[in-house]
């Protein structure tokens, strides 16, 4: 997968939470993911699809990770992944692949983006099925508060 659709996601995320809720992520090595395990227990994941490429995104939190960005956020303290933060996860999904469809914009990708899908499971895990048969980079970040991760998946 070319770097000119994941690099706009990640710039999105980054922004996201930097803006939204001063949070500091400090991104890993991106690796090609080799299942469709999700790493945190609840994922915000979008379809991307244009004329030129489709694809899909997948943010995926640690419980930590999302309790604090929802408390830094809104100014409410959970403590377990309940409806709210459910909504949470599925507005940061919405909030950076809307970023990252403004970059594509501007290098001429007209993508329509899906309504985001949010997915959790703790004890038995879930699995992320993105849209193409093309590679999946997943990207591991980490906070003051936990994990998260992004992956991305597309083909022109």
């Amino acid at each position: 997968m070319d770097a000119k659709f994941i690099n706009p996601v990640l710039q999105s995320v980054l922004n996201v939470l930097s803006t939204m809720a001063q949070i500091d992520a400090k991104p890993g090595k991106p690796v090609i993911k080799d299942n469709i395990s999700a790493q945190g227990e609840v994922t915000g994941y979008m379809t991307m699809q244009s004329p030129q490429a489709n694809g899909s995104m997948a943010i995926t939190f640690s419980k930590p990770a999302i309790l604090d960005i929802t408390k830094r956020m809104l100014g409410e303290t959970h403590d377990d992944i309940d409806e709210i933060v459910l909504d949470m996860t599925g507005e940061l999904a919405n909030m950076a692949v809307g970023g990252a469809k403004n970059i594509l914009i501007e290098q001429g990708y007209d993508f329509d983006m899906s309504l985001p899908s949010v997915l959790s499971g703790s004890d038995s895990g879930y699995d992320i099925k993105h849209l193409e048969d093309a590679p999946t980079i997943i990207m591991p970040f980490d906070t003051d508060a936990g994990k998260f991760y992004i992956e991305a998946c597309f083909k022109e």
